[in-house]
């Protein structure tokens, strides 16, 4: 692949954009401690996995099942808090990949991260992780967790109108809280917020 949606760069350049951009803008230290969660905030990760598919690039993304005790419906990311026996923040991404939707870690070309963000609802602390994987690859989305596999267009992600942004107070901050619509989904919240990141990154805003 050389190009991914018009103006989009390739994924070599995306690799050496992540690599230059700086880390961790978001400011946990600016949180007042006295307002966190009960043991403050616990890492997790994420795998943003991108393809080629049909000639144009998407991101791969699953649809929560409703009955979820968290982030119940929610289209979402590959992802979940860091265990003991993970390495790192990239080894948990690559692990949940595999629980959730049976992406094997071999098969995903890791392509940098992004900066960490905060996870209001849920009080993590959440590296994301960039990757691309083939298409058409073998998924198996895990049934206890994951209603439904997606697929949507960066471009879609682009368009005029499918963005916008709303202001909340969680932890005695104000935070900026986007949407985007996208693909017959609403995405938001920390899902959302990273494919900000993401697609600041792909169009060098």
């Amino acid at each position: 692949m050389t190009s991914g949606p018009q103006d989009g760069p390739s994924f070599e350049e995306l690799r050496r954009r992540l690599a230059a951009r700086s880390r961790d803008d978001f400011p946990f230290e600016r949180l007042d401690p006295a307002q966190l969660p009960e043991g403050g905030l616990r890492h997790a990760a994420v795998l943003v996995p991108l393809l080629e598919k049909d000639g144009e690039v998407h991101v791969l993304l699953t649809k929560r099942r409703a009955d979820l005790r968290r982030h119940a419906g929610q289209v979402s990311f590959p992802g979940g808090g860091v265990e003991p026996g993970d390495a790192d923040t990239l080894a948990a991404a690559l692990r949940e990949a595999r629980e959730e939707v049976g992406l094997h870690p071999w098969t995903v070309d890791v392509l940098g991260r992004l900066d960490e963000t905060l996870v209001l609802v849920s009080g993590f602390r959440l590296t994301p992780w960039v990757g691309r994987v083939p298409y058409p690859v073998a998924l198996t989305p895990d049934p206890g967790e994951v209603e439904a596999i997606l697929f949507v267009r960066l471009a879609d992600l682009l368009a005029p109108g499918a963005h916008r942004t709303e202001r909340h107070e969680r932890y005695g901050m104000e935070h900026e809280v986007h949407f985007y619509d996208a693909g017959g989904e609403v995405i938001w919240g920390a899902t959302a917020r990273v494919l900000s990141r993401l697609l600041a990154v792909w169009t060098g805003t």
